[in-house]
């Protein structure tokens, strides 16, 4: 008589975090106000800075870096930001439309309530990254590297991931629509939760993303086109 397996044990994803107020931040009592004339610096580092109301329009502060510093109720119109830093930095209310954000490096940051429209962040690199109610609305994430990042309870209207690498990334929540993956690389990319899983391109690159069995009916016809499955009753 052949021995009876145990059965595995289900592994239970991760809870999502949970967003944060100023006064949790572990830098909060050092952060001083931003007196920067209304004007941020290229190759400039922003350290401990509480930017607050601010409203920067045609910024050009290409590879400045900000650590341990807060945003709250600022608006980024246009700009050039590519290869600038975020380490430690967390944004409540923060609007980007049509900013330059491409080759950025974003690290134990936290973004609530924001939003990014027309936003160029190609080959941009994040890494223990969230984003909490947060609308992304045609934002270019082609090439980008996104490790341990999760989006909750957010709107990702348009968004490109194609050839992007993304790891240990979660939606719980968040409305997907008409998100594309082209060519991008997927590991452990838990899809279970999310609100709606619109996918209009790049279905042939989910290999590595985990999704719940209802998701996996609603994506078969799109699984079998983009395999050259012929599905037919006759």
């Amino acid at each position: 008589m052949p021995a009876q397996r145990t059965p595995r044990p289900r592994r239970t994803p991760p809870a999502p975090p949970a967003p944060r107020e100023l006064a949790d931040l572990p830098y909060a009592q050092y952060l001083q106000p931003f007196d920067g004339g209304g004007r941020l610096e290229r190759e400039r580092t922003y350290d401990t800075v509480h930017f607050d109301g601010d409203g920067f329009h045609g910024a050009d502060a290409g590879g400045a870096g900000f650590m341990e510093s807060a945003f709250t109720s600022v608006e980024f119109d246009g700009g050039r930001y590519r290869r600038a830093r975020f380490n430690d930095v967390w944004l409540h209310t923060v609007r980007w439309v049509g900013a330059d954000l491409a080759e950025t490096d974003w690290t134990d940051t936290e973004a609530v309530s924001g939003a990014l429209a027309g936003v160029e962040a190609f080959e941009a690199r994040m890494r223990r990254v969230a984003f909490f109610n947060c609308k992304l609305d045609s934002v270019n994430l082609r090439a980008a590297r996104l490790r341990d990042v999760y989006f909750v309870d957010c709107l990702l209207r348009d968004v490109d991931f194609g050839e992007a690498v993304l790891e240990g990334v979660a939606f719980p929540g968040s409305v997907l629509d008409g998100v594309r993956l082209e060519k991008a690389r997927l590991a452990r990319v838990d899809l279970r939760d999310a609100a709606w899983l619109g996918i209009t391109a790049g279905h042939d690159s989910l290999r590595g993303a985990i999704v719940s069995p209802a998701q996996l009916l609603d994506l078969a016809p799109a699984l079998a086109r983009a395999l050259g499955i012929e599905v037919r009753d006759d």
